[in-house]
């Protein structure tokens, strides 16, 4: 059993953006754990409505008034600007504040958390690990970046000291947690807004390895950038994973079907078990790896994983199959860096049996401008590429970068690329180019998932339930 939260005395705790994705599952941990809780946001969403059916006080929009007199502790999101009307009243009337990095350190001291950290893969694994521990009956708490297929939520609130837990590198978030368990996946050039160049990142994720518990473990790629300076001051075990033969473990015999991978499991030179993946990709076997060594870690038996990751559900907007039109299979996938569309378009490829379109949404000014050579260069596997404009997220507009320029260097690179001014325009081209055994990827980390529904739905009357053989 973990033990009894301690937030330093407070009893009332207010969130402020409670609908977040992350951050509302941490008002349900309180809420559980007898904590009076309350919070707001600006818009009514799912999230909120169904924290306010678990009987959390929730207030839309945010306004000062929200703040009551006997709040003892306000957390906020990243998002939370010094003008925002909650966090304003709450710094004049003296109310104790921390951002949510800071307030998820303070939670976990009272569980051994499993941090799952990397450049890409994070939201997969991070439910991988929390299939596994399911499977386990280990009770654990979970805290993920997207939706689990597994019952359709981003959280899971457990009675045991096992805390699953997605940890983002950005903002230096994942540096205030001192897990008993941390998994690097990779590190690659990304959020370098934030860190600058890549010497920084490392650092960051070097930090990140220094912090796990000494009776701990970090579980990283073998073939992780600046494996060696992640890895030279972790004062815990360091348990490696990768297709390399000097990898702790390893997959060998390796097989695909239609694109998903079946696999034996090494660790050295002892088999451990095999898995049929049922999700697909080279990265995705990695991810599986990867949870397959967090696992063992927990002394959890390596059949009991091997049967959860044969099993595994994943989460929504990784390879989420949603549909079929005119004879064409419709993928949707997060997928929003270049080396993630690469292995995105990579395992298409593999499920394939005719074209591979991919509908792209490039995510943020920033991260497009920077990558603009290697986003061009990540689209080979695709037959057709249709561009949508850039999703701003966080930025304000850039008139230096555009999809319109990416478009050009793609044309440049070989590739058939077409430029779509709107979700309309880029539905009503799709709709008339798919055929038969095509594959359309929309994929992006925006709302470029709502053109394959809108296809899809004005064509319900012909679509199967299942994807099709």
């Amino acid at each position: 059993m973990r033990k009894k939260i301690d937030l330093n005395g407070a009893k009332k705790v207010h969130f402020i953006g409670i609908g977040g994705i992350s951050i509302s599952g941490l008002a349900e941990i309180l809420h559980r754990d007898g904590f009076e809780v309350s919070g707001s946001d600006a818009v009514d969403s799912e999230k909120t409505k169904e924290l306010r059916r678990l009987g959390i006080k929730i207030f839309v929009p945010n306004a000062a008034e929200n703040i009551a007199e006997d709040i003892d502790l306000i957390v906020y999101t990243a998002a939370v600007k010094p003008d925002n009307p909650e966090f304003s009243a709450a710094v004049s009337r003296g109310i104790r504040r921390i951002e949510r990095a800071a307030f998820l350190a303070m939670l976990l001291e009272g569980y051994d958390a499993i941090c799952v950290a990397g450049s890409h893969g994070k939201t997969t694994t991070t439910s991988l690990v929390a299939e596994i521990a399911l499977a386990a009956r280990l009770d654990p708490t979970i805290n993920i970046g997207g939706h689990m297929n597994l019952g359709g939520s981003n959280y899971r609130v457990g009675d045991s000291k096992t805390f699953v837990l997605e940890s983002c590198e950005y903002s230096n978030q994942f540096s205030h947690w001192h897990p008993h368990i941390g998994v690097i996946l990779n590190v690659d050039a990304d959020h370098l807004d934030f860190y600058g160049n890549m010497d920084n990142l490392i650092a960051a994720f070097a930090v990140f390895a220094q912090n796990i518990r000494p009776e701990g473990a970090l579980v990283i790629s073998k073939d992780a950038q600046g494996f060696d300076e992640i890895t030279r001051k972790a004062s815990c075990k360091i348990v490696t994973f990768g297709l390399s033969s000097d990898a702790d473990f390893r997959a060998e015999n390796i097989i695909y079907n239609e694109g998903r991978p079946s696999f034996d499991v090494f660790f050295g030179s002892e088999f451990k078990a095999r898995v049929d993946l049922p999700l697909p990709g080279e990265y995705n076997m990695l991810n599986a790896l990867a949870a397959f060594a967090a696992a063992s870690r927990l002394n959890i038996p390596p059949e009991t994983t091997a049967r959860a990751l044969s099993e595994a559900r994943g989460t929504q907007r990784r390879f989420e199959y949603k549909g079929s039109l005119n004879g064409a299979k419709i993928i949707d996938d997060y997928a929003h860096h270049p080396t993630e569309i690469r292995a995105c378009l990579a395992a298409a490829r593999k499920a394939a049996t005719g074209r591979v379109i991919c509908l792209f949404q490039p995510h943020t000014y920033t991260r497009t401008k920077n990558l603009l050579d290697d986003f061009a260069q990540s689209f080979s596997d695709a037959d057709e590429i249709v561009l949508l404009p850039i999703f701003a997220a966080r930025e304000p507009f850039d008139p230096e970068i555009s999809s319109e320029m990416l478009a050009e260097r793609i044309k440049f690179e070989g590739n058939d690329v077409k430029f779509a001014q709107n979700f309309l325009e880029a539905g009503n081209y799709l709709t008339k180019v798919l055929r038969q055994n095509d594959l359309l990827v929309t994929m992006g980390a925006g709302d470029v998932y709502e053109v394959g529904e809108n296809m899809i739905a004005s064509k319900l009357s012909t679509l199967s339930t299942e994807p099709d053989e």
